[in-house]
């Protein structure tokens, strides 16, 4: 049934005086964006934070009226408005559901970047929640060199087995609450110091070529946390008969930057990687593979980014073309499948994967095919889990009401394992199951994949 459409707050400041400058205005192309909307409602079950408050302002067509309010001067940005705004996880949900194709996200990132970039001093540029973790995720975890640094002590304290006494001691809890809920995604175990992955890879000794060249691209926190995944997914590439290279150029993709509201450093590392990849003289690739929802979603959005950038619009639109997740590549070869797992699964649908790059059908055509794995369906599947970029260290509460969410419908399922494609869900999923003890693994559909091509780490 439909819902009745939003009014604007009562809540808000008297509307600003029409001589005054606003610099919270939206273009006339993002404004479009707010005009298709037509307060049906189908949005509604599909937004996280209505589905958890059953708040208007909390939902895709309430925050459209107050960013349309915002953008025509007729409300202020007030600190209730702005949490309203900073609540949403721009999971994309809505955008599925929508019948009339409003492009939400860049109603939310465009208003976002409005208020980061006002004047200072302003009411619209009052600092958000969560300054600590956002300037830790900006400035420490897009730098995979910095993020080694940082977790060198975590995992030298791991490797002496001294790590989870801390945690258990509650020492851990003396942290400011955004840095303790950093550490609880650090996982368990890892290397000291992942290496860097090979610049180039060819097709493996037997495999039946390609005839493809790929341009793979790790992400930040993927190099970092999830070096042993993207070597993985590597050698999978390799025994299909692909060839791999892995610009030593690139740069972060720029999601976190789009998401809060910081398009202009989100535009410069589009071009860094345009590039790297595309180099106007040197060799190219035929597709530009990641295996990360978050980065994936972002990179194949440089043409929306770069569309105004007359050096660089035909080279994004180009760029985007070629993108792929890597479940898209893997679906159309032959996988050299050997070993059975003999175990049961739930794909767990990655905001990023499902709704910004409309990728279903493909992770689970992937996971049929493993011979022994039985995947069984997981209920709300493409219902954000929380994770959301930095969303889960800035609004831990929401985050972790979302995750609990997902861990329960998962525990109805009876499955073993948890398969997600991307970074942010697995750490943060994977914390809050350590939190309430609930033993559940997981892992990524490549993880799956590689052990029913080359065996168990530890088979003789």
């Amino acid at each position: 049934m439909n819902q009745p459409p939003p009014t604007i707050p009562t809540e808000t400041a008297p509307p600003a005086s029409s001589t005054t400058a606003n610099p919270l205005k939206l273009s006339p192309h993002v404004y479009d964006r707010a005009l298709a909307c037509v307060h049906c409602g189908l949005c509604l079950p599909a937004c996280p934070t209505y589905v958890q408050t059953g708040h208007e302002a909390e939902s895709p067509r309430g925050r459209i009226q107050l960013i349309r309010g915002l953008s025509d001067s007729l409300i202020q940005p007030t600190a209730s408005v702005r949490d309203h705004l900073d609540n949403c996880l721009d999971c994309r949900g809505c955008e599925s559901a929508c019948p009339s194709g409003v492009v939400y996200h860049e109603l939310i990132e465009n208003i976002r970047d409005r208020m980061s970039n006002a004047p200072p001093g302003s009411q619209a540029a009052a600092a958000p929640r969560g300054r600590v973790a956002k300037f830790f995720a900006m400035h420490v975890l897009i730098h995979p060199l910095r993020a080694k640094i940082a977790m060198l002590p975590a995992r030298l304290l791991q490797k002496i087995g001294l790590y989870n006494w801390l945690r258990n001691s509650k020492l851990m809890n003396l942290l400011p609450a955004s840095l303790r809920a950093m550490e609880r995604m650090l996982p368990g175990s890892g290397p000291l110091w992942p290496g860097a992955l090979p610049e180039s890879t060819p097709p493996a000794a037997g495999s039946t070529p390609a005839n493809l060249t790929i341009g793979f691209f790790p992400g930040c926190i993927g190099s970092v946390l999830f070096a042993d995944v993207n070597r993985q997914a590597i050698e999978l590439l390799s025994a299909c008969g692909v060839t791999v290279r892995v610009p030593l150029k690139q740069s972060c993709c720029g999601a976190l930057h789009q998401h809060g509201g910081q398009l202009d450093v989100a535009r410069r590392l589009a071009r860094e990687n345009i590039d790297a990849f595309l180099p106007k003289d040197g060799p190219q690739v035929g597709l530009i593979v990641s295996q990360i929802a978050g980065c994936g979603s972002t990179l194949r959005e440089y043409t929306e980014l770069l569309r105004e950038d007359p050096q660089y619009a035909e080279r994004a639109a180009e760029f985007t073309r070629r993108c792929r997740d890597i479940s898209e590549v893997l679906v159309n070869l032959p996988i050299p499948f050997k070993y059975p797992l003999n175990t049961v699964a739930a794909y767990h649908d990655a905001c990023h994967l499902a709704h910004a790059q409309k990728i279903t059908a493909q992770p689970r055509q992937l996971l049929a095919k493993i011979p022994g794995l039985k995947l069984v369906p997981l209920p709300e599947s493409d219902l954000c889990c929380g994770a959301a970029g930095t969303y889960n260290l800035t609004h831990p509460k929401m985050a972790a009401s979302l995750a609990n969410r997902k861990l329960d419908n998962l525990a109805a399922t009876g499955a073993e394992i948890c398969v997600a494609g991307n970074v942010g869900c697995a750490l943060h999923l994977a914390a809050q199951a350590r939190a309430r003890g609930q033993n559940v693994q997981l892992l990524h559909p490549v993880q799956l994949l590689f052990k029913s091509v080359f065996g168990p780490a530890d088979r003789p």
